[in-house]
């Protein structure tokens, strides 16, 4: 039998260690599963320079867009659990598993939760000169023009889209849905007067709102947007039960390390409470910040898939 020395056990030591040591060294991928240049984008490499600095090791953001976002979060869920791979996407994450069937992961339980960054409130808009000063007027016109009034949305099942399914339920009214791939498309046929008016974010209506090419009637967060002080929430508006807010949530494969998961959740929050992140985004994402624990994420997620989720089975909807 060879006789090992205490040197060679040192050396072997060393040279099993190593692999550890360049890990955390190693760039750090953040997966944002839509394509560049919308919200969810905006907002991670706005953090990604203060995560880079909290973490030691340079941030990289990937676009894996497609699918709604399940082929990016699906990279995230079947990614090795070890510190190095992190998902930051939007609240459509709420409707994978009901829209996509046969989705090639369960975001339950593949994906562990880290933080719910903040969110937005949806907003209903149309150009100026369309006849519409309240959702009242919209309630009013779809009732004496079935399916004539149209409204555009981010896409076929987005929590925009379902909002107005809602709405329609709830007052017993037809509309017609344009669903277009991105929020500056159905800005852009809104401001245009192609479509009758719009559901985004407060992100992607306020700023055009602002300038007075589009009109906003109603917001659907728990409260008024300061932004929009002057507008009533749809509850205030007297509909219940219609509250939706586009949301920004980061989550790691399942079984990343919880020192892990705490370093990151603890990162997020310190770069996020720079004052020019948190300038940005309340300014320009108009996001009213949340920084969470994890476990109020999962809470938060559990929560929004059980609403939106029942949406979409009780119309049939599918993804594009």
């Amino acid at each position: 039998m060879t006789r090992l020395t205490r040197r060679a056990v040192l050396g072997a030591a060393a040279i099993l260690a190593a692999p550890a040591v360049r890990a955390q060294g190693a760039s750090i991928r953040i997966v944002v599963p839509f394509a560049p240049g919308g919200s969810t984008d905006a907002v991670a490499r706005l953090v990604a320079p203060g995560l880079t600095q909290r973490l030691g090791a340079p941030v990289v953001i990937e676009n894996r867009s497609g699918a709604a976002g399940s082929i990016g979060t699906d990279a995230v869920a079947k990614a090795r659990p070890d510190g190095q791979t992190w998902l930051l996407t939007f609240d459509s994450h709420a409707t994978l598993a009901a829209l996509i069937p046969q989705l090639p992961f369960n975001p339950d339980r593949d994906l562990d939760p880290v933080m719910l960054i903040g969110g937005a409130p949806y907003v209903l808009a149309s150009k100026p000169d369309k006849p519409f000063q309240s959702i009242t007027d919209v309630v009013n016109a779809a009732r004496a023009r079935p399916d004539a009034v149209s409204f555009g949305s981010t896409g076929n099942g987005t929590i925009g889209h379902l909002t107005m399914v809602l709405l329609q339920g709830q007052t017993r009214t037809r509309m017609t849905h344009l669903p277009y791939r991105s929020g500056g498309l159905a800005v852009n046929d809104t401001v245009a007067g192609h479509v009758d008016m719009m559901i985004g974010s407060a992100a992607v209506v306020h700023p055009h709102a602002r300038s007075g090419t589009l009109r906003t009637f109603a917001q659907f967060g728990p409260q008024r947007l300061p932004a929009l002080a002057d507008l009533p929430t749809v509850a205030q508006a007297g509909l219940q039960g219609l509250e939706a807010e586009a949301w920004w949530g980061v989550f790691a494969p399942h079984g990343t390390p919880q020192d892990a998961v705490a370093r990151m959740n603890a990162a997020l929050k310190e770069s996020l409470s720079e004052e020019r992140v948190r300038t940005t985004m309340q300014d320009v994402q108009q996001a009213r910040l949340i920084m969470s624990s994890p476990t109020e994420l999962g809470t938060f997620v559990q929560r929004e898939v059980a609403k939106w989720g029942a949406v979409v089975r009780e119309n049939n909807i599918r993804a594009d």
